[in-house]
């Protein structure tokens, strides 16, 4: 749909203008992210990475990023900069891939929004033309076409989203909770200030990963009610009887509104966001508690 969205963005003024608007934002939007990420992997391992460690002394293992067994032994200075070196590398790119996730998710709702807006350009200067009823029925059925493009294709990117969904959401309440537990416990320790900043920025990310999706789901949910609203405003009641029957299809079928799903069970929205930060809260409560 995308291709075939931007093939057809020339034909008119309207459809250029929300197609490279959502672009534009979806470019910026993904470079913030990779810069988010790429900072919250580098100030996880910066701790290490500066940390002055004599590799001689045989009594102890020299730290690393992730703990692992290598196959010899790490007896100079060098090795053993170029192995947190390449475990720095390996952190950032998993990094990168989880924010791929979500911008690429970004990416598709705004192209569906700004789909959703060229649909409501059309429904807002809908109106019966004098040269007669075919010119009505072509622009009918551009409007049925469009809108039953977007409906196909927002239901591919939920089938496709909802159970990643609901994988990231298990597993961001448990980071949430761990990472402000690690946040909490560390005030008042001699290195408090170090485990903050470390751990600060990985928690303003697992927060971002989790807003993503519920923002998503949100923007969806709304452009969906404008569409709805668009043809109600329209001037359906001066189209000939077929055409406006035509037209009250499309507003009873944008009651459906379009969402994304956490597995098919739970509607993303900024309300489910602020649910899972309250449960995230609570957890963290009981967590204190048991120390």
């Amino acid at each position: 749909m995308i291709r075939e969205d931007w093939d057809n963005c020339a034909d008119s003024e309207i459809n250029m203008h929300q197609t490279m608007c959502k672009a534009n934002i979806s470019n910026r939007i993904t470079n913030a992210m990779i810069i988010l990420h790429t900072l919250s992997a580098i100030a996880y391992s910066m701790r290490i990475m500066m940390t002055d460690v004599d590799v001689s002394d045989r009594t102890s293992k020299p730290p690393f990023i992730h703990k692992m067994e290598l196959p010899f032994n790490v007896n100079t200075q060098r090795t053993y900069k170029m192995i947190l070196i390449m475990q720095t590398v390996y952190v950032v790119m998993c990094s990168w891939a989880a924010g791929a996730v979500n911008a690429l998710l970004l990416t598709l709702i705004l192209h569906i929004g700004g789909q959703m807006d060229i649909l409501h350009a059309w429904l807002i200067n809908f109106a019966p033309q004098d040269s007669g009823r075919k010119h009505e029925l072509i622009t009918t059925d551009k409007i049925i076409q469009k809108h039953q493009k977007i409906i196909n294709f927002s239901k591919n990117v939920e089938n496709l989203y909802s159970y990643i969904a609901l994988l990231q959401f298990a597993s961001n309440t448990i980071m949430i909770c761990s990472l402000a537990f690690l946040i909490v416990s560390a005030i008042g320790t001699p290195d408090a200030v170090e485990q903050i900043i470390r751990t600060l920025l990985f928690y303003a990310i697992t927060n971002l990963e989790a807003f993503v999706f519920c923002y998503a789901g949100e923007y969806l949910n709304n452009k969906s009610k404008a569409v709805g609203n668009a043809a109600y405003n329209s001037t359906w009641y001066n189209l000939k009887p077929k055409d406006s029957r035509i037209l009250s299809f499309i507003i009873l079928r944008s009651q459906k509104q379009l969402t994304l799903t956490v597995g098919k069970m739970a509607d993303l929205s900024l309300e489910y966001f602020a649910s899972i930060m309250n449960a995230s809260g609570s957890y963290l409560s009981v967590m204190l508690a048991m120390q």
